[in-house]
């Protein structure tokens, strides 16, 4: 009985214990302040220190280390032989302050670990303050003294219930440190002198800040952040000390000594320079030539003053930044012989594949002055995947002045290798060359090119020329849903967790766009939401097409270990929530759907349409997440593509089910008596033979089973497989014409099982479900469409537009608005008036469409905001270029290339031939799958075209942006599915 009542004074007075907001209430009534709405919102010791002053600091460590003290002396009293109980109870009180009082409970612990084990304390508070002297970085600190903590005192127990007790404790309190803010990350009050000592000490401030360290932007400005990261990377930034807002200068000028021999220059790294969305250049002051101790202070002073100029505080009020401070940088002045900025992409023509560079011979002072004009330089880089088989492609120089080509293309180079390491975002960096070393002396973002606008992803999403109709309801779609992923993952999805709302600032309506008709999907607003979740910014792209994975720093993910965790959650109950959905909404909708939309007046074709559509929202959730599902399921278990079965994905069942119906009608037929010589003579055969009827039937069967596919499901505007049979007519008289596509489409035979392993079978059911969804997703879109064609059908008779098609260049809320209005009553005056307006709007709009639709090349990455001015696409290919993507389905062929737009030349195939293609869907496996090998210029390895491939085993390359234009008809090619290689072998006529 004794230890039950004891189990309840742990894990339930404990809590209640630990909750107590004994250090708010001290501070509350000696100083009036209430800690829940000052600085961090934190009620912690180290809060009442910083603003309620010394004396109510240590009033506030004494209440909270008479809980720790408690809390073990109680767990002893029940259990006087069982240390793991007092740290259980020591966790209990943690767990309490943490969630009721917003704090980490540092100091119950210290408290509770001395009364707990005296000795074992001694040794942990010595190394946990070696450990901090040596490294003097405070999260850094933290994590080594829990370390320490564990260690020490699993030693001195030697008891494996105790060891995980320690660091379960351990755990929770790193897990703690990450999620809240750090007190000792505010600035120093001047009103609590008596405590700014301390809290010098435990921030670090002791010990002088410099470049070769790990700097928080948040303490030392993006600016000095930055090139201690560069610094890091092994790029050549000269020395530097930073100084943040706040601080104490003496220590840095006393520990420097400059010299008319070694000047220095001194700079500033405001909180909130330099970032993507405002750069700050010119607002703020650089003092160089600094040669003595004197001249140092003055400069530091005067860096520091700068931040409260008219002009500085005018400019931070234009771009709605708040009042940080100013820390400021102290480097090494560099004699440069040649100087200059450079821009990785041209600030004035984004779409150039050039470096600008400007440069003067001198230091960089000149350049960014003002006062003299610099030589201007291009440096032209190929296309990544433009490789030649002579080897690395020779960079292209652009002006003439008197700086050394040599160096221009080193630091051409060094842009483009910064760019890649800041994931794509074109930087702006200021150099030196001093004789004999490249200097980088600054990198920032070009504000003017962001965000980065992408079709990477959005081209297969949604390919193609888009239409307004399309756009104004995918695009609602689409952001909402991922809006709805995000939101979730950054832990706001519940109402937030008392720390500041994660998701503030991101507009999820702008996570994709429209650019020369084309969908764009804002890589730059991407990026942040994934590190605001503590994952690599390019995780979108890991997830759909394979690419590289950066590691995320470790303290950012487990801060976010909570939202990725419900994440998780949702992963997992995925099928569960799918059968439940699929009960209640897709099958009941999808049958009421079955009844024909013709005779339904445009009010009910709307609600029609809303249905539709509040089914499509529910849908859409499960047709990102379930691919999401199968690449994360298949990257963390390795599991290979050739071991899982595609037969259930949509692209794969209907060609096989119409090459079995084609097996089938060719038994059925006198083919040696009969000379078919096309698909129109094999279908008016048929009609007119007594078992033709038959199989004609089972061939609209096919065609209702099937139908709902078209070369591009996602676009309501691009007629389905039922509407225009034609290729799959072609491709069944082929599949009767002749064996070898037959025998090429037809099944494997079987064969004895393989052994399939347990990561295969999970990555499976994760696969099957993808084409479920898929199947629903894309049977609602044409459900979707044929209503609209229903309401325009009955508005070409009425004269409202002008031609079939029209309808499809109106938005869903104007054809709803005019619908409402219609509905309510109208003259005809007024309706006249709102006829003309939509046909204005249909007018301009086609125009545009025509114009975005004549474009010979539309860029796959735009910065910023674009112009009319696109560039000519990249030139066609020559004999022996090798271009490099990405294989998507193993095995090396050789063809002539075919470049394809659409399903309508499949008769024009003919055997081996090589199919360019500017995207795959669905849709297209009628064509695809009568290939000898493909080439695309978006997918990756999830994508329709790629599993199709994998499935008939035919070899194929995705991911060649521009291939389009740079191969044409006729041409000989061998292709590489397992290197991801195109070698042009012949031009061709």
């Amino acid at each position: 009985m004794r230890e039950l009542w004891g189990s309840l004074v742990v894990f339930c007075l404990c809590p209640v214990l630990g909750g107590l907001p004994l250090v708010d209430w001290l501070t509350q009534g000696l100083t009036g302040k209430n800690l829940e709405n000052l600085g961090t919102g934190n009620i912690s010791v180290s809060a009442a220190f910083y603003h309620g002053g010394r004396g109510v600091g240590i009033l506030a460590a004494c209440a909270e280390a008479s809980k720790g003290v408690v809390a073990v002396l109680l767990a002893r009293s029940f259990f006087p032989h069982d240390p793991p109980w007092e740290v259980v109870a020591i966790i209990a009180l943690v767990m309490g302050r943490y969630w009721v009082a917003k704090s980490a409970g540092t100091t119950n612990v210290f408290w509770g670990i001395l009364t707990h084990d005296p000795a074992g304390a001694m040794v942990i508070v010595f190394f946990a303050l070696v450990s901090f002297t040596l490294v003097r970085e405070r999260s850094l600190g933290r994590l080594i003294s829990l370390f320490w903590l564990v260690v020490i005192l699993a030693i001195r127990q030697s008891s494996q219930t105790y060891g995980f007790a320690i660091l379960l404790l351990a755990l929770l309190m790193a897990w703690i440190y990450a999620r809240i803010p750090d007190d000792l990350s505010l600035e120093t009050l001047p009103q609590q002198r008596d405590s700014r000592a301390l809290f010098r000490f435990f921030r670090g401030d002791q010990s002088v800040l410099t470049l070769q360290e790990r700097l928080d932007p948040d303490t030392t400005g993006p600016k000095a952040a930055t090139l201690a990261r560069l610094t890091a990377w092994g790029y050549d930034v000269p020395e530097g000390w930073v100084l943040p807002p706040g601080d104490d200068p003496q220590p840095l000028i006393l520990s420097l000594e400059p010299s008319p021999e070694m000047p220095l220059i001194v700079r500033s790294s405001a909180l909130g320079e330099d970032t993507a969305t405002a750069s700050a250049a010119g607002q703020y002051i650089t003092i160089p030539d600094v040669t003595n101790t004197r001249e140092l202070t003055t400069a530091i002073l005067r860096c520091q003053t700068a931040y409260n100029s008219p002009r500085a505080v005018q400019y931070r009020r234009h771009h709605h930044q708040g009042d940080r401070g100013m820390a400021v940088l102290v480097q090494r002045q560099i004699k440069g012989v040649y100087a200059g900025v450079a821009f990785s992409r041209d600030p004035v023509d984004q779409y150039r594949d050039a470096v600008l560079i400007e440069a003067v011979a001198g230091g960089a002072e000149a350049v960014v002055s003002g006062q003299v004009t610099p030589e201007q330089y291009r440096v032209y880089f190929p296309a990544a995947w433009q490789n030649t088989t002579a080897g690395d492609p020779s960079l292209t120089l652009e002006g003439a002045g008197t700086i050394p080509p040599g160096i221009l293309h080193q630091v051409a180079q060094s842009c483009r290798d910064l760019e890649g390491r800041y994931h794509g975002v074109p930087q702006d960096v200021e150099w030196t060359y001093d004789g004999e070393t490249l200097w980088i002396l600054q990198c920032r973002p070009i504000t003017t090119l962001t965000p980065i606008w992408t079709r990477k992803i959005a081209a297969e999403v949604i390919p193609g020329v888009i239409r307004p109709l399309t756009w104004s309801i995918n695009q609602p779609l689409t952001c909402g849903v991922w809006g709805k992923l995000f939101t979730i993952g950054l832990g706001d999805a519940t109402g937030g967790n008392g720390y500041g709302n994660r998701s503030q600032g991101l507009d999820f309506d702008a996570t994709a766009t429209l650019h020369f008709s084309h969908a764009y999907f804002n890589a730059t607003l991407l990026g942040e939401i994934f590190q605001r979740m503590g994952l690599p910014p390019e995780s979108l792209e890991f997830l759909t097409r394979g690419e590289k994975f950066t590691k995320p720093p470790l303290l950012s993910t487990l801060k976010n270990l909570p939202g990725l965790w419900r994440l998780l959650q949702r992963e997992w109950h995925l099928p569960d929530d799918f059968a439940v959905d699929a009960r209640k909404w897709f099958k009941p909708t999808l049958q009421q759907l079955q009844v024909s939309p013709d005779g339904l007046s445009p009010d009910e074709l709307l609600a029609r349409v809303d249905l539709i559509l509040s089914t499509l929202k529910r849908a859409t959730y499960y047709n990102i997440l379930a691919p999401l599902s199968v690449a994360l399921r298949q990257a963390v278990l390795r599991v290979d593509n050739g071991e899982l079965d595609s037969q259930r994905m949509p692209e794969v069942a209907s060609v096989r089910s119409l090459v079995q119906l084609a097996e089938k009608s060719r038994n059925l037929l006198p083919m040696g008596q009969l000379n078919f010589d096309s698909c129109p003579s094999l279908f008016a055969y048929l009609a007119d033979m007594p078992d033709g009827q038959g199989i004609l039937d089972q061939f609209n069967a096919w065609l209702t089973q099937y139908g709902y596919l078209s070369e591009v499901a996602t676009d309501i505007a691009v007629p389905r497989w039922q509407e225009n049979p034609r290729p799959m007519r072609e491709l069944f008289a082929r599949c009767v014409f002749d064996p070898r596509e037959r025998h090429h489409l037809a099944p494997a035979p079987p064969s004895s099982p393989k052994p399939v392993s347990w990561g295969a079978k999970w990555v499976q059911r994760r696969l099957d479900l993808k084409g479920e969804v898929a199947e629903i997703y894309n049977r609602l879109l044409a459900h979707l469409r044929w209503t609209l064609l229903a309401l325009e059908k009955q508005w070409l008779g009425l004269g409202y537009l002008p031609a079939a098609g029209d309808l499809f260049f109106l938005t869903l809320p104007e054809i709803a608005a005019f619908v409402e209005r219609e509905e309510a009553g109208m003259t005809e005056a007024e309706k006249g008036r709102e006829i003309a307006q939509l046909q204005d709007y249909i007018a301009y709009r086609q125009r545009q469409y025509a114009q975005d639709c004549q474009r010979p090349h539309v860029p796959f990455v735009v910065y910023g905001q674009p112009g009319d001015h696109i560039p000519p696409p990249a030139p066609p290919t020559t004999a022996g270029q090798t271009l490099q993507g990405m294989g998507v389905s193993s095995g090396v062929v050789e063809g002539v290339v075919k470049v394809v737009r659409s399903l309508d030349i499949l008769e024009q195939v003919q055997p081996g031939t090589i199919l360019v293609i500017p995207y795959s869907d669905a849709g297209w496996s009628p064509l695809l799958a009568i290939a000898h090998g493909i080439i695309a210029e978006v997918g990756g390895s999830l994508s329709h075209g790629a599993i199709l491939a994998r499935e008939y085993g035919i070899p194929a390359v995705f991911a060649l942006p521009g291939v389009m234009q740079a191969l044409h008809d006729g041409q000989r090619v061998r292709l590489d599915g397992q290197q991801g290689t195109v070698m042009v072998l012949g031009n061709g006529e």
